[in-house]
């Protein structure tokens, strides 16, 4: 059993659903891992653990997604985990590092890292059949460079009330959500999950309703 699917152990049997379908889900990934110990992995069955990150910027009110080149939609950043990956959380932040350019200081985690929430959804993309996927939130300043990587066409920031044409349908509501906690639960920020470091401030910066290009 690798570190990370212990991990994911970990994760899921600490997180606290909020909603009767999270604890459905919940208590579906956990099944699924005790049950075949290479779900961390996308070479182990086609039914396998995910991570990803919803960003936010600080006022809550716009998003950063990706344009998923073979899926043809918008989407938060995210992927599998890698043989190298030791935890669930790490595995969110080195996606959203290779997918967007952020890491590092340019990026505020919540809760410590532990999951806001758990999504699952068919991808039938090579082995892949469909992602349980453990999802984070990140809060991050517009202004920040960005980067595309090999799998997506694009990266922009988009206002929640303005999402693009083609973004996943259950996105939406999500995101919507992940706003009401950022601004109504006020979560603990870290630089990373591991620091205990304040959240930033809201960046000065003249940052335009349009996505960046």
């Amino acid at each position: 059993m690798s570190g990370a699917h212990a991990d994911a152990v970990r994760t899921l049997t600490a997180y606290v659903p909020r909603d009767e379908e999270q604890s459905r889900w919940r208590e579906q990934f956990l099944a699924h891992l005790a049950a075949h110990p290479g779900a961390t992995s996308r070479d182990g069955s086609p039914v396998h653990l995910t991570a990803s990150v919803l960003v936010l910027d600080p006022t809550g009110t716009s998003t950063l997604l990706v344009h998923h080149r073979k899926a043809g939609v918008w989407v938060q950043p995210g992927g599998h985990l890698e043989p190298d990956d030791v935890t669930v959380a790490g595995a969110a932040l080195r996606e959203l590092a290779e997918e967007t350019g952020l890491g590092g200081a340019a990026i505020a985690v919540a809760l410590r890292g532990e999951p806001l929430e758990l999504s699952r959804h068919a991808f039938a993309f090579g082995s892949c059949g469909e992602h349980l996927d453990v999802v984070h939130l990140v809060q991050a300043d517009p202004s920040t460079p960005l980067l595309v990587s090999e799998e997506s066409d694009a990266v922009a920031w988009w206002p929640l009330d303005a999402l693009p044409a083609g973004t996943v349908d259950d996105l939406p509501p999500r995101l919507r959500a992940a706003s009401r906690s950022q601004q109504s639960a006020q979560p603990c920020w870290d630089a990373n999950p591991s620091s205990s470091s304040p959240p930033p401030e809201p960046s000065s910066a003249d940052v335009s309703s349009e996505p960046a290009r």
